[in-house]
């Protein structure tokens, strides 16, 4: 058999306290109600203080193993069994398991008829007895008004009212009253109750523009420090949720790991390998940028890794979103009957803020998704103001962040806003994609840029994108003249530049073949001027050689003549060989 949750763990140095199992509430008072004290719960009609009272009796009594007792002065036994079967409540199992003692006190004017002796011995001999059965330890008395109705006499009142909030507390049971709140400027009818209890818990079922809300707000808690703000609740199939707006602290992890966006162009934008695991990312542009469109990339390649994806859709239908997804290459319809991607589309109006905020937490829990969008979520301001919207959505992301889920919100902006978000949200986002339709030359035409990217090199271009049958494309940075240019003037400054192109090609072309024929002219040229070259060369060899030729021949005929006529060779001499001759 499981271990039962412990109801409270009090230190010796804090207030002793007992959980009421309520979501959300047990964190805002740091633990729950104040044990073995009364607690009163004050609201209008409808605010749902009988169902606070219940819901403590049964969270009690199946999770703490603390049996109760209810005490109704207005409602049957037989209704209220009725009223809570819807909420998963079993009391007729409880009362017979003896973990709940149900009781229904009826009390008229001639049953309390006023008297000098009038006290609530019998009602202490009741509650007693009832205690006594089961041994309870926590206690609703709903609701104070019925008991006291009947009394005019303020004096009796408000002695017999102390009495009841001392008898409680002297018996030790964690007890939890109703009352009626008729005057805005008073928490219950009698204004006595509040002084006399510990805690006080005031309930708010409001109207604003057609919207149904619930605040709860903790008017006073002795000894004990608590959240102090009012804080939206919802009661839905399992109950009251308190949705505690701030309690969440920064202390999630940050994730070094990174994920696709499903755009292989913008990843390389995002250095190259996309979002960080467990990002808030912020999508802004205004009607018919392509919010949803890049969304759905992500929701694609998230589904394609095997994650499982949570689409919150407020504007368009799940059949709306993967028919008009297709026409842009993206089927999302195998991920659906797959499991790995469940739609939620409704409208915020059909329950208020903290409804929607309810939900996705319920939604997020059940299917724990890797990626989750919510688009858009300025939508929510239809239902709420900037404020709560803002909080609202502050607690979505941490407690996203906690779980390591990488989440896109796309918000709308209006034409002409610049760097804005409507919701007033860009400050809890990691990254940043604004997108923006630019009107050029009478059109308009998609561009987008990284305005923020946390812990990432990001480009600071500004890149224009397409939606095509193969999905989103963004394009090479353009420059014209005047700038980045898109859309039709980028394709006729395109045209233009490849004709200028195409024209100095053809010039070049020209030039080189101009170059050509005056090389070949050259070397026509050189091969003539060689060929007189060698031409003359040999005329000028011929002529030396024949020159020298008739040198040899001439001093050979010479030498020839002067032996035929026996001449004196010694004549041609020089020097002193010449006495010589003249002594012989």
């Amino acid at each position: 058999m499981a271990q039962k949750k412990k109801a409270s763990h009090p230190s010796s140095k804090t207030l002793p306290k007992a959980s009421t199992g309520i979501q959300g509430f047990d964190e805002i008072t740091e633990g729950g109600l104040p044990r073995g004290r009364p607690t009163l719960v004050s609201g209008g009609a409808g605010s749902g203080k009988t169902l606070f009272g219940l819901q403590f009796l049964v969270r009690g009594a199946t999770q703490y193993s603390e049996p109760g007792v209810l005490i109704s002065f207005e409602e049957s036994i037989p209704d209220l069994t009725k009223n809570v079967a819807s909420l998963g409540f079993d009391l007729d199992r409880l009362v017979a398991d003896k973990k709940l003692f149900v009781d229904h006190v009826s009390i008229t004017r001639s049953e309390l008829g006023e008297t000098g002796e009038y006290d609530l011995d019998g009602l202490f001999i009741r509650i007693a007895d009832a205690v006594q059965r089961v041994g309870a330890r926590r206690v609703v008395l709903d609701t104070i008004e019925a008991l006291f109705g009947e009394l005019p006499n303020p004096g009796i009142l408000r002695a017999e009212i102390r009495r009841l909030f001392n008898w409680l507390k002297q018996k030790g049971l964690t007890t939890v009253i109703t009352a009626e709140r008729d005057q805005p400027d008073r928490l219950t009818r009698h204004g006595i109750e509040e002084f006399v209890s510990d805690c006080v818990i005031l309930l708010d079922h409001r109207i604003r523009e057609e919207i149904s809300t619930r605040r709860l707000r903790i008017v006073k808690y002795r000894g004990s420090t608590h959240g102090t703000n009012e804080y939206p609740f919802l009661i839905d199939d399992q109950g009251i949720s308190v949705l505690p707006i701030s309690s969440l602290g920064l202390d999630h992890d940050a994730p070094a790991e990174r994920v696709s966006s499903g755009i292989a162009r913008l990843d390389v934008m995002l250095g190259g390998k996309g979002f960080y695991r467990g990002s808030s990312i912020l999508g802004s542009g205004t009607a018919g940028a392509g919010k949803t469109s890049i969304a759905a990339h992500f929701v694609d390649a998230a589904c394609r890794r095997g994650e499982r994806s949570l689409f919150f859709a407020f504007e368009e239908s799940p059949r709306q979103i993967v028919r008009n997804m297709r026409s842009i290459g993206i089927d999302l319809e195998p991920w659906v009957r797959k499991g790995l991607l469940q739609f939620h589309a409704a409208r915020p109006t059909y329950g208020g803020i903290e409804q929607v905020l309810l939900l996705t937490h319920k939604r997020i829990s059940t299917f724990q998704p890797s990626v989750v969008v919510v688009d858009p979520v300025t939508n929510l301001l239809m239902v709420s103001t900037q404020n709560e919207v803002r909080s609202m959505l502050t607690r979505l992301v941490d407690f996203m962040k906690t779980r390591r889920i990488t989440a896109i919100f796309t918000s709308l902006t209006a034409a002409g806003s610049g760097e804005g978000s409507e919701a007033n949200v860009s400050s809890l986002m990691d990254t940043w994609l604004l997108l923006k339709n630019i009107e050029v030359g009478g059109e308009r035409n998609r561009a987008l840029y990284v305005l923020k990217s946390r812990g990432m090199e990001h480009s600071n271009q500004i890149r224009e994108f397409v939606l095509t049958d193969d999905g989103l494309r963004l394009l090479d940075v353009y420059l014209g003249p005047e700038g980045v240019l898109t859309g039709s003037a980028r394709v006729s400054q395109e045209g233009r530049e490849k004709a200028a192109g195409t024209s100095r090609r053809q010039q070049l072309e020209g030039s080189r073949r101009e170059l050509e024929r005056k090389r070949q002219i050259f070397e026509a040229r050189m091969t003539m001027l060689r060929a007189e070259f060698e031409m003359e060369e040999e005329q000028i060899k011929r002529s030396i050689s024949e020159s020298t030729l008739l040198d040899k021949e001439l001093l050979q005929d010479r030498g020839q003549m002067v032996r035929s006529r026996e001449a004196d060779t010694s004549a041609y001499k020089k020097g002193p060989s010449a006495p010589a001759a003249r002594k012989r």
